[in-house]
């Protein structure tokens, strides 16, 4: 018995030998994995950065009573559209119409005194000129058709001022727009004293978006346009496209036209405006929207596939097959997308072949077969990047 299990053992250890020789040659023999890889060319990419803003009003106008009086009704619908110069509210006009009389009379009375003092001035006049009067009553009468003068034109001037304020029983738009929600209602005293608020008239069309831009983003831009690397746009010319909270784009782009002349302190940021046309008025003045600003062009930029660029605790990179097919891992820069591509902005050089598909057969270091890679059909393309989130950048 002993010498068959002495027999046997030899040939078991023979027999394992054998499968893993086998094995290893089988290991040997299977190829490189097979990845799409795409080859990286220097392009001049727009720039473009991604920022966060608020709608505003293009013009906004408080309608207010400017006369005391009781508001008697509303004469348009709330939320419409008005035309300026269009009736919003009426306020009782009876107490400024007789306020208007009787300025209208006090006029009509010290007209009456001035022509009589005309009159005696005349009479006055022959008789002084026949020294039949002594010259303090002459001088006397003529100060007095001065004071009657200036009376009158007192008059006309408050006679005046009752017809504005009569005017101002009819509340108009000051500016085309949409008017908003009644704030005073009928049968309430406006204008006691102070002005009171009856609506507000907004145009929506054009709108404003409001964003900031930090400082130090700024001085970068500025060092870097020195430097060559990006040419910037001019200040007039600059755009913005908004991103609506679905996530669609809107149509038409906006144009940069303000940009404050000081820094914020608080914020260390630059406050900047955009005016956005908005002829259907989707867009509502207090939303805030997402938007990329359009500041130049960006020169030496690579454009890589979006699932070709990776981000793990060292920062953002890809993985490169090397000129001897093994692959490499390579730490780079992300700023910003366009299309479904990521604006690559150091990290690569001319001729890189960035591995698109198949990240996840290989291994660094080892070798890797290579194709090109082909861009997979739209709809694949939207559900892949459904769930994506965008890389940080890196520095390489």
């Amino acid at each position: 018995m002993k010498k068959l299990v002495s027999c046997l053992v030899p040939c078991c250890l023979a027999l394992l030998l054998t499968a893993c020789g086998q094995h290893q040659d089988t290991a040997a023999a299977a190829p490189p994995p097979l990845v799409g890889v795409i080859t990286a060319h220097p392009v001049s990419a727009p720039l473009e950065k991604q920022l966060v803003g608020r709608l505003s009003a293009f013009r906004s106008a408080d309608v207010n009573a400017r006369v005391a009086g009781v508001l008697l009704k509303r004469a348009y619908v709330e939320g419409s559209e008005v035309k300026q110069g269009q009736l919003l509210f009426e306020i009782d006009p009876a107490p400024l119409k007789a306020a208007l009389a009787s300025v209208s009379a006090q006029l009509a009375k010290d007209q009456a005194t001035l022509a009589q003092a005309r009159t005696d001035l005349a009479r006055y006049q022959r008789l002084h000129q026949q020294n039949a009067i002594a010259e303090q009553t002459y001088a006397d009468q003529k100060f007095l058709v001065l004071q009657q003068e200036a009376t009158v034109q007192a008059d006309q001037a408050n006679m005046q001022t009752a017809r504005i304020n009569l005017g101002y029983a009819n509340v108009t738009s000051p500016i085309d727009g949409r008017a908003g929600q009644q704030q005073v209602t009928e049968g309430a005293l406006v204008g006691q004293g102070s002005a009171t608020l009856l609506t507000t008239v907004s145009q929506l069309n054009p709108l404003y978006v409001n964003f900031t831009i930090s400082v130090n983003d700024l001085t970068a831009l500025q060092q870097a346009a020195e430097r060559g690397d990006i040419r910037l746009t001019q200040a007039n010319k600059t755009t913005v496209k908004v991103t609506l909270p679905d996530g669609s784009a809107y149509a038409a782009p906006g144009t940069v036209d303000f940009s404050a002349p000081t820094v914020d302190p608080a914020t260390g940021s630059v406050s900047l405006r955009a005016l956005l046309p908005n002829p259907d008025f989707k867009l509502l003045p207090g939303s805030y929207v997402r938007l990329g600003l359009t500041l130049g062009e960006r020169h030496n930029a690579f454009l890589i596939p979006l699932a070709a660029v990776q981000r793990d605790i060292t920062g953002t990179y890809v993985l490169v097959v090397g000129a001897d097919d093994k692959v490499t891992h390579r730490n780079v820069t992300a700023d910003g997308t366009q299309g479904l591509d990521w604006v690559v902005t150091s990290g690569l050089t001319a001729g890189d072949r960035v591995i698109v598909s198949g990240i996840q057969t290989v291994q660094i270091g080892a070798p890797a077969r290579t194709e090109p890679w082909q861009p997979p059909a739209p709809a694949a393309q939207a559900a892949h990047m459904a769930p994506a989130a965008a890389p940080h950048a890196s520095g390489s």
